[in-house]
């Protein structure tokens, strides 16, 4: 990140260098003074301000869609008479002094391109009117430069200028390294949501396949002997399984999350009778926020593990939300046997737990997806000790963040 962040100070400053010098040339030849006003700082102002303006367009990815809208900012960037966005077999956007370009024209463009795919480096047309075909055209050359994500050139940036040079070939080489630097980074974004989409699947297969056939036995036990009490333990298995199974995004609402485990409880309840005891405590006004997707059953099913399979407690399990400002604060609490410190960094470090004790993979999950969605500050805080139960937090700001 603070690589990036000096590539894109090096680019404006060039950049707000360029448009400088041309402000200066253009106030010379009218009998203006240059350096008046402060020029060089409204010039960087105005690169960031630009630059500023395209980003959001370009981190979706290079398409039809974003090219268009970004088009007209990289435009204004270079500070040419014209600019195309292309991919490699078409032209997305278009910006300029004139109309679009004629068909005939936008192949001789993908032409060039062709030519930057093959070279990767930026290409100097010259020597033809090119898109601009009125009578007074003084458009004869263009700079072309690559489009690049990982290495592989995915496209193209084509400027348009009456004066093309050594100056106007920089600066247009810079904002197409800016702008490939922009698309690497949508790039990361979109292998970043399928990796959550990936642990996100990866956590639904982890939902013990001892809990599922527990349940299903316990519910089997009372088909005889409590047939209204096995009809509705089925219920619950079976709205427990359609959310944790379900075809769903990356967050839902604490509500519906809070359904989840209430079910799941219901479930543990029946399988360990008296032995679990279960406390829920939510301010009502948190229900609508969004959340990670299977976020809670995990931290129960770790409370349920150390509460009551591991003994040293009285099976007793708490949940409790709180509304705290611009966060949500979960705290679920065992007062089971606890564990060692070092044991809670194997967990989070992700670490298969021992013995058929669950939650431990489920819990390396969880902190994951909390620390990429949010930020490595909003990971899960574990107290524990040996014999002093368990007790986990976790913080969840209730504007969902915009990375889907």
């Amino acid at each position: 990140m603070l690589h990036t962040g000096w590539a894109l100070l090096c680019v404006l400053s060039g950049l707000a260098g360029y448009r400088l010098g041309r402000r200066r040339r253009g106030a010379a030849g009218a009998g203006g003074r240059a350096g008046e006003g402060g020029p060089a700082g409204d010039a960087t102002f105005a690169a960031l301000h630009v630059a500023a303006m395209a980003a959001p367009y370009l981190r979706a990815g290079l398409s039809r869609d974003s090219a268009r809208r970004a088009v007209r900012h990289l435009r204004a960037l270079t500070g040419t008479a014209a600019l195309a966005v292309t991919s490699t077999d078409q032209v997305l956007a278009w910006d300029g002094a004139w109309e679009a370009p004629g068909e005939a024209h936008v192949r001789d463009l993908i032409g060039h391109v062709h030519g930057i795919l093959a070279g990767g480096r930026p290409h100097l047309v010259a020597g033809d009117e090119l898109f601009c075909e009125a009578d007074d055209c003084a458009i004869r050359s263009a700079v072309m430069v690559p489009l690049t994500v990982d290495g592989r050139v995915i496209g193209a940036l084509a400027a348009y200028d009456p004066h093309v040079g050594a100056p106007l070939v920089r600066a247009v080489t810079e904002v197409g390294r800016w702008a490939s630097g922009q698309l690497e980074l949508a790039e990361l974004d979109a292998t970043r949501r399928r990796a959550m989409q990936a642990e996100t699947r990866a956590l639904r297969a982890q939902i013990s396949p001892h809990f599922v056939c527990n349940s299903l036995a316990t519910i089997a036990s009372f088909t005889r002997t409590e047939p209204d009490r096995a009809r509705e333990l089925l219920l619950d298995f079976a709205d427990f399984a359609r959310h944790a199974l379900r075809r769903a995004g990356d967050f839902t609402t604490l509500s519906d999350e809070l359904t989840c485990v209430d079910r799941y409880l219901l479930l543990e309840r029946a399988r360990f009778g008296d032995k679990l005891r279960f406390v829920v405590d939510v301010v009502p006004e948190v229900m609508p926020v969004p959340v990670p997707f299977l976020c809670l059953q995990p931290l129960v099913e770790n409370a349920i593990t150390h509460g009551i399979r591991r003994g040293g407690g009285s099976g007793e399990v708490s949940i409790v939300v709180r509304d705290a400002g611009e966060e949500v604060h979960i705290t679920v609490e065992d007062d089971g046997a606890g564990m060692e410190p070092g044991r809670v960094r194997r967990l989070l470090a992700g670490e298969p737990p021992s013995g058929d004790g669950g939650g431990g993979i489920g819990l390396a999950n969880v902190d994951v997806r909390l620390r990429q969605i949010y930020g490595q500050e909003y990971g899960l805080v574990i107290d524990t000790a040996p014999d002093e139960g368990t007790t986990v937090r976790m913080r969840v700001p209730k504007i969902r963040p915009n990375y889907n």
